[in-house]
């Protein structure tokens, strides 16, 4: 039953968290897990994700990852998600923050590839 992990690498889903990688100020998208950019390129495009579990694992993902507290992704994921569990308008400067960051980490091209 439980799973054998590398310590250098811990997981509570499929998603591992590099320790020695946690909250680093660089990104670089090759790190990315496939299901985390999918993930993240679907918050910023037409159609994003409406399932509020799969936007905080985004989230999880870019807190460990990026720059904590303070990362656009990690900012625009909970933010989404709030919208999502409360129905609420959603704060367009994040979001417009959100779509340059990606840009800056390589997940993009420029922002406005991704709306």
């Amino acid at each position: 039953m439980s799973q054998q992990q590398n310590p250098e690498t811990v997981s509570i889903d499929d998603i591992p968290v590099d320790i020695g990688n946690m909250q680093s100020a660089e990104i670089n998208p090759t790190d990315v897990p496939d299901e985390i950019e999918s993930i993240t390129r679907g918050l910023a495009g037409e159609q994003p994700p409406t399932n509020p579990i799969v936007v905080l694992k985004a989230a999880r993902w870019w807190f460990l990852h990026g720059k904590g507290g303070t990362d656009p992704a990690y900012r625009w994921s909970i933010e989404w998600a709030r919208h999502l569990a409360a129905d609420t308008l959603s704060d367009s400067n994040q979001y417009e923050e959100f779509l340059a960051y990606l840009a800056t980490v390589g997940i993009a091209e420029e922002p406005a590839v991704l709306r």
